[in-house]
């Protein structure tokens, strides 16, 4: 397994440098930037969601319909 994720890291490190430079225009840098901030906007909320979640307790009073009725 690790000669292969070796050979694959080889690989990717000869294809990066093969490639060259390329060129981004104002809008491709600024759509990158957005992605970027919405996309950590979007995992810190939702990291944030599961942590109160699972602080306020919501998590344990799922109730499955197996037990009786909810608590």
């Amino acid at each position: 397994m690790a000669v292969l994720l070796g050979g694959a890291g080889i690989w990717a490190g000869w294809v990066w440098v093969s490639l060259g430079d390329a060129e981004i225009s104002g809008h491709g840098i600024a759509a990158l930037v957005l992605g970027v901030v919405f996309s950590l906007i979007v995992g810190c909320g939702l990291m944030a969601l599961v942590f109160f979640s699972s602080r306020r307790g919501y998590d344990e009073r799922v109730d499955h319909g197996q037990d009786g009725p909810p608590v």
